[in-house]
């Protein structure tokens, strides 16, 4: 149980359930079910055929020869930007989608923050033929306009949210809500591995098939199914914790998290929860967050909207108190930087998220042997405004 959730719901001190007593019919009933669905032979065979025939896995573990040349080891890249519609947060929505239908729902609601998750929850819930409400906080939908777009043209209904700073924790605070309001038919399709048990380690189940293939892929490519590292970018933390899943168990291979420092983890303006944050409760799990000494969340801030957020998954807020994982920060700065270097060195425009798991590769001693996957959660479309903004600065 060092790694895994426990019967309560918690990874070691964190997690669990802290929800109104309105939500406890719709937790509970997930709680009841959701591992006998998803463990299903049908329920597998559907999410296999949909990942294969309609997402387009396996995504490719590509050899990055120039960044590899450049730090002086073997640097790899997990592809989740070439997936159906962009990101790995497909990987959870097929999953919860079915799940949702599994249940007899017919209404999806989300949040999201730069976009990818509502487009992904968008799209499936067209496949699907599904109603779709996706709560995006208001400054979130001016700086990923394009993803708005995608997301009505999907055939959903885009609500922002007025609250806070209006980013990704106003987006799920909306959500929650609309769930009160609406118990019955509508599922909660959330996008990371937060909020509430079972959430975390549901959407863990889900996205787990980013390690699953990279440790097949490394052995066809090295002979050696363990890397020596693994790097992403955490925020939520649902592609770190697909990127780590399968080796959390295998210790030798070092698990590197990198949040989002913003102007600094010192500046008053990051995104750095476990760098500046403390135990309390958020959006229904105890875990790590930003907060004052009378419980207050601290507003966040990144350039970065996927990892915009005061907390941290509980399962991480764990892996970091028990040292399996090591948790690093990028500021803007440094993220930009590792953009423009992957997009001028291996012709890959990463998004904004995944260039801050890039910004650690200065920052660690490889040697010329280590083997080191970087997790690329998601392509840099989305983000063409902020890199043009910056074209002069860093091209």
């Amino acid at each position: 149980m060092k790694y895994t959730i426990d019967e309560h719901g918690y990874y070691g001190k964190f997690g669990g359930a802290y929800i109104p007593e309105l939500l406890y019919p719709n937790i509970k009933e997930l709680e009841d079910n959701y591992i006998r669905i998803i463990e299903s032979e049908s329920f597998k065979s559907e999410f296999k055929e949909l990942l294969k025939d309609y997402v387009g896995r396996p995504s490719p573990l590509t050899y990055a020869k120039r960044l590899s040349e450049k730090y002086n080891t073997h640097i790899y890249l997990k592809r989740e930007d070439v997936n159906h519609t962009g990101s790995h947060k497909i990987n959870n929505t097929i999953g919860q989608i079915l799940l949702a239908k599994a249940l007899g729902k017919k209404r999806i609601i989300a949040e999201t923050g730069a976009g990818q998750h509502g487009v992904a929850t968008a799209t499936v819930c067209a496949l699907m033929g599904m109603q779709c409400t996706v709560h995006m906080g208001e400054t979130d939908v001016k700086r990923q306009m394009p993803n708005v777009l995608r997301m009505k043209m999907l055939g959903a209904t885009v609500v922002p949210a007025m609250s806070g700073n209006r980013t990704l924790k106003d987006a799920g605070n909306e959500a929650f809500r609309d769930w009160i309001n609406n118990p019955t038919e509508t599922h909660y399709l959330l996008g990371s591995v937060v909020g509430p048990h079972p959430y975390p380690d549901m959407v863990a189940r889900f996205q787990a098939v980013i390690s699953e293939e990279i440790q097949w892929q490394l052995q066809e490519k090295t002979g050696n199914t363990l890397p020596n590292y693994v790097i992403a970018c955490i925020g939520g933390g649902s592609n770190a914790m697909g990127a780590f899943y399968h080796f959390l168990e295998h210790e030798s291979v070092q698990l590197i998290a990198v949040e989002a420092a913003g102007l600094g983890v010192n500046s008053g303006e990051t995104a750095a929860s476990i760098a500046k944050g403390s135990i309390g409760v958020i959006q229904g799990a105890k875990t790590m967050l930003m907060q004052t000494n009378d419980g207050q969340i601290i507003e966040p801030y990144s350039i970065s909207a996927g990892l915009d957020y005061p907390g941290i998954g509980p399962a991480h807020a764990h892996f970091h108190d028990i040292g399996r994982t090591t948790v690093l920060n990028a500021t803007d700065h440094e993220a930009l930087q590792a953009a423009f270097e992957l997009t001028r060195l291996e012709g890959i425009i990463p998004a904004i998220e995944s260039a801050h798991a890039l910004a650690a590769l200065p920052k660690i001693q490889f040697t010329k042997n280590d083997i080191v996957v970087v997790n690329i959660s998601g392509r840099g479309d989305k983000d063409m405004d902020t890199y043009i903004a910056n074209m002069d600065t860093y091209c």
